[in-house]
């Protein structure tokens, strides 16, 4: 699950904000945004795809519980996890973009392998 990274935000706000995000990149197969994010995204969007290998009920349900669009987590289990049958791990990759114009943060593309 998420790591120690607060980004700013209560509990509640962060996680909902880390499932849209998770949903979001699920769905569209990238995305960018701030390092800090990026670092936190992977690790429960690569949860979800080992999620969508198992191809049972029980772990339809617990993605279910956590992908905010019920399409997101089909798409999941039946386009994305057989990509990644023979693979354990990594299935993400994140590369830096260096500094927003605005504010100067990191900023970094996350995308499916």
């Amino acid at each position: 699950m998420p790591g120690t990274r607060k980004l700013g935000k209560a509990t509640a706000p962060r996680m909902a904000m880390l499932r849209q995000q998770v949903t979001d990149f699920l769905d569209n197969g990238r995305m960018e945004t701030t390092i800090s994010r990026a670092k936190e995204i992977a690790p429960l969007a690569e949860k979800m795809i080992t999620l969508g290998k198992a191809k049972d009920l029980n772990a339809y349900r617990q993605a279910l519980s956590f992908i905010t669009r019920e399409d997101v987590a089909k798409k999941v289990f039946d386009e994305i996890a057989p990509k990644y049958a023979e693979r354990n791990g990594g299935y993400t990759r994140i590369t830096r973009l260096g500094a927003r114009r605005g504010d100067a943060a990191e900023m970094a593309v996350i995308e499916l392998i």
